[in-house]
């Protein structure tokens, strides 16, 4: 027999707790507090936020803006109970993007949409967007909290970032000045990133690993807590060199990997040759291409292989940028140069024997469909 009516309806008879929702904004606001920065004062509770561009000292500005999620990253997130750092994953997946039109992070929403409130684990969620803000500069400025019953499975939560920045009209990234001769520069990932992780959950899944054992590739944490490791964020270490024009064009390595994502910032005649022999593939990657098997093609169009940031410079001041990048905090190399290529942009990885797991060297080069 079904449960008997009740009395009377209201929003928790559905499920709804306006009660954990409003406790939810009381406890992020310090957090939220926290990221204030010149022209935005992080306030919550308003039906809009403001910023003022004049008082964060721009003259003829131009805004950028970017959204993005976290992928099937979250996923483990919620399979293991540790929500502390996906926020900081999704401001980095928002502003490294738009960093690399030359733009400065300005201020930062998200929507946080779950089946059932729980305000712990929201807070925790909102805590590192929090973190992920001040590493990034910008002001966590609003967002949207959103509790819809029979949408998410019990206990499932999903995210999405907004952010909005600026960049002096006469100081836009395009890489437009590209040319052939330029020096590639890569900076280091700080792990998988917050893409790829689809295969990376299939072969967990396939092994029939657990994400409280410890990780293949490292012993000194648990599969979970090092396959969460955060989104690096480039906007303090790169700001500075894209603001004194020594940086010609960027690429954020993300969906699609080094192939895909190299060639979106080069003039269609060009091709980015990278050699990967020029750094080493980090622990993780080694993993997962011994594990499944994992062609160096599909390597390089899947993951970041271990670089985060792709920047392009003249050769003569590739010396400089990579020294000002280590000055402060990166882990900056030359991995190859840009060549004339008639037609689409492109990017090429060549290896000899042995990398990447290959017996044999390869040249990749991306798909010209």
């Amino acid at each position: 027999m079904s449960d008997p009516l009740p009395p009377s309806y209201d929003y928790a008879t559905a499920g709804v707790d306006i009660a954990a929702g409003n406790a939810l904004v009381s406890a992020i606001k310090p957090a939220a507090a926290s990221t204030r920065r010149i022209g935005a004062d992080a306030g919550l509770g308003g039906f809009g936020a403001l910023f003022d561009l004049k008082a964060a000292g721009y003259h003829d500005p131009i805004l950028i803006s970017g959204t993005d999620g976290v992928g099937t990253k979250l996923r483990i997130a919620l399979d293991t109970g540790l929500h502390q750092n996906v926020g900081i994953d999704l401001v980095a997946m928002c502003a490294n993007d738009i960093l690399v039109q030359g733009a400065e992070p300005l201020f930062f929403l998200d929507y946080f949409a779950t089946g059932r409130l729980d305000p712990k684990i929201a807070t925790e969620v909102i805590e590192g967007i929090a973190r992920g803000c001040i590493e990034a500069g910008c002001a966590l400025i609003g967002g949207e909290t959103a509790e819809m019953p029979g949408m998410y499975a019990h206990g499932d939560y999903d995210l999405a970032g907004f952010v909005v920045g600026a960049v002096e009209r006469d100081q836009i990234i395009n890489g437009a000045t590209i040319k052939p001769g330029d020096a590639i520069i890569g900076l280091a990932s700080s792990g998988v990133h917050s893409n790829g992780f689809s295969l990376v959950r299939k072969l967990v899944a396939d092994f029939d690993l657990a994400y409280d054992q410890p990780a293949p590739f490292d012993g000194q944490t648990t599969l979970g807590e090092a396959l969460l490791t955060p989104t690096r964020l480039y906007i303090k270490s790169c700001l500075p060199l894209l603001r004194s024009g020594q940086i010609k064009g960027m690429a954020h390595i993300t969906g699609g990997g080094l192939l895909e994502n190299v060639p979106r910032c080069l003039p269609e005649d060009l091709c980015a040759t990278i050699d990967v022999d020029r750094w080493a593939l980090p622990p993780v990657f080694r993993w997962l291409q011994e594990a499944g098997r994992i062609t160096p093609y599909e390597l390089g169009r899947t993951f970041n292989c271990g670089l985060g940031m792709v920047l392009f410079v003249d050769p003569d001041r590739a010396e400089q940028v990579i020294a000002a990048l280590d000055a402060a905090g990166e882990s900056a190399m030359p991995i190859g140069m840009v060549e004339e290529k008639p037609g689409k942009a492109l990017c090429r990885l060549r290896g000899k024997p042995g990398a990447w797991g290959a017996q044999q060297g390869f040249d990749h080069i991306t798909d010209e469909a």
